[in-house]
């Protein structure tokens, strides 16, 4: 065997289209390779996109899955953010929300900026003995949940290939020029133009998946499923659109959305059965119009059982976020009910299910948190 590279990422170097499609077409030759390699890429220019022309046209667009560029996106609201992640050929680094300062509109600063201070105090009267530090990140992570996913405050780099960037472009568009004309809709499609306003100029004609039907895979299109559970599983909950953002980095797992026709908010557990519950919806019930990322929306979850561990592998642990260990608790408490009569599936979840990761058998964490194996899963926090 004989492993070479044939094209690398290179940084500042900005591939034209072009180039891009040559490489495609070079790609494609590989099918039928009636030579070797090196004869393949010094053919003709006009054989490569002759070749690479007719795989545009017949749909057959895996060859230009090949090049890829590193996109940084700067000022991009959440919400694109998840449009992006949810469609699972990419790889991101993204700057996080948890433990970062927010600077959103006045309505939603001023909230914002009063619910850190509440935090603040009901943080270190819980736990006196955590520093300030942690306390303020905390903090911030919990009054997060007051600021809209239509903020343009993320700054992410995106890398992904130059085949699925042009489908993302094209479902941009038909987004904008389809979709409905409700509140959350109208102000997507101005995130949309934005985009698309701002993207160099990589889109090539004809390359995009409207042949096969295809959309941004975010959006539910079916409002009802039903539940399952076994050697795969589909389950629907309610989550917040932070808790959706976290719950996308599992790119094995399926998820998508629907809203709520009638606005839902959830409620960070420090303050449940609290005079502080009624003050915080009041509040984030006002910023409605803004769709605050602490708003619910409906979650369809699909994927196999061995994945599933994977989460939990991640999620059950007391540095992540509260909201999706609670979540993914209660799957696996659902997936054991729903399994008794099935002892193999049943027995190999059980030794998931005892507490946090770091009771998993076989398991050993580098970074122990501060609640341990069993507080974290009764962590408020």
């Amino acid at each position: 065997m004989n492993i070479k590279v044939i094209a690398s990422t290179k940084v500042g170097y900005v591939l034209p289209k072009e180039e891009a499609v040559d490489f495609s077409g070079k790609s494609a030759g590989i099918c039928y390779l009636p030579d070797t390699v090196e004869t393949l890429f010094a053919e003709a220019p006009e054989k490569t996109n002759k070749r690479a022309s007719g795989n545009i046209k017949s749909g057959h667009h895996s060859v230009f899955g090949h090049p890829t560029y590193n996109l940084c996106l700067e000022g991009i609201p959440k919400i694109l953010a998840m449009i992006l992640n949810n469609e699972k050929i990419y790889n991101t680094s993204e700057k996080s929300a948890r433990y970062t300062h927010m600077q959103p509109s006045p309505q939603e600063k001023e909230l914002y900026e009063k619910w850190i201070e509440i935090f603040k105090t009901q943080i270190s009267l819980k736990y006196p003995n955590f520093d300030e530090k942690r306390v303020l990140k905390l903090a911030q992570e919990n009054a997060r949940y007051l600021i809209s996913v239509f903020t343009p405050a993320t700054v992410m780099e995106y890398t992904v290939n130059f085949g699925q960037l042009n489908y993302i472009i094209n479902w941009a568009k038909d987004y904008i020029e389809n979709s409905n004309k409700d509140a959350f809709s109208l102000k997507l499609k101005e995130v949309f133009k934005e985009f698309l306003k701002a993207m160099p100029d990589l889109e090539v004609e004809g390359l995009d998946s409207r042949t096969k039907n295809r959309s941004f895979a975010l959006f539910a299109q079916r409002k009802t499923r039903a539940e399952e559970f076994g050697e795969n599983y589909c389950t629907t909950y309610l989550a917040s659109f932070a808790q959706l953002a976290q719950a996308q980095r599992h790119r094995t797992l399926a998820y998508e959305m629907t809203l709520l026709d009638n606005a839902q908010y959830y409620v960070p557990p420090i303050i449940r059965n609290t005079e502080l519950e009624q003050k915080w919806l009041k509040d984030i019930s006002s910023l409605e119009e803004f769709f605050p990322q602490g708003m619910l929306v409906q979650v369809n979850e699909r994927g196999t059982i061995e994945n599933f561990v994977l989460k939990c592998m991640e999620r059950l642990c007391g540095a992540a976020q509260l909201e999706i260990m609670e979540q993914t608790q209660q799957t696996m408490q659902k997936y054991l009910e729903a399994t008794k009569n099935k002892p193999e599936l049943y027995n190999y979840l059980l030794q998931y299910s005892k507490g946090a990761r770091c009771t998993f058998p076989g398991w050993k964490c580098n970074s122990p948190c501060i609640f341990g194996g069993k507080d974290a899963m009764k962590r408020i926090i």
